[in-house]
C-alpha cells in the first residue's frame, strides 16, 4: 500500500452543471470519499433526497442549505466559512449560492453518491441556461439510481 496524494493539478475534476467537483480521494477499506466543490453565484442544487449522509464544510462564501418536509415551511441555513452542515440520510434539501461570490466546501460522501457525480458530471461546465427545475427530474431519478438499498426497503 502507498501514500496517494491529490494536488490540485492532478485531483479528477468534473463540472455538474456549473459546479466544479474536485475527487480527493477517499479512505482505504471504506466507502467515504472527499470531494472540493466549487459552487458559483446562482448554481446549486435542485430539491432531492437520497439514502447517503452528507457533510459539507464551507470553506470559502456564504452557502444556502434548504430542508423540506411536508410537515414543516423550508429551513433555511444560511453557512459561512468554518461552517459544517451535516445532511441525514432520507432528509429533502437543496443547496444554492444565493451569495452573488463563488462558494467553496470539502463535501464527505459514500462512494454511492460520488458514482453518482462522475455519471452525470460533464468535462465542462454545462451551459447557465438550464434551471435547476430542468434538472429536478434527472437529478431524482440518477439520485435514487445511485443509493443503496435499505435493509429495510429491499
Amino acid at each position: 500500500m502507498t501514500i496517494d496524494v491529490n494536488t490540485p493539478s492532478n485531483a479528477d475534476r468534473l463540472w455538474v452543471v456549473a459546479d466544479r467537483i474536485r475527487f480527493l480521494g477517499s479512505l482505504p477499506g471504506s466507502p467515504i470519499e472527499l470531494l472540493d466543490i466549487e459552487v458559483p453565484a446562482g448554481s446549486g442544487t435542485p430539491p432531492h433526497t437520497h439514502e447517503a449522509a452528507e457533510l459539507f464544510y464551507v470553506l470559502e462564501g456564504d452557502l444556502t442549505v434548504r430542508q423540506f418536509g411536508s410537515e414543516i415551511p423550508p429551513v433555511v441555513i444560511h453557512a459561512g466559512p468554518g461552517t459544517s452542515v451535516t445532511i441525514p440520510s432520507r432528509v429533502p434539501h437543496n443547496y444554492v449560492n444565493e451569495s452573488g461570490k463563488p462558494v467553496r466546501m470539502l463535501v464527505v460522501l459514500e462512494a454511492s453518491m460520488v458514482a453518482f457525480f462522475r455519471d452525470i458530471g460533464s468535462a465542462e461546465p454545462t451551459s447557465a441556461c438550464r434551471t435547476l427545475r430542468e434538472l429536478a427530474l434527472p437529478w431524482r431519478d440518477m439520485a435514487s439510481k445511485h443509493s443503496p438499498a435499505r435493509p429495510d426497503t429491499a
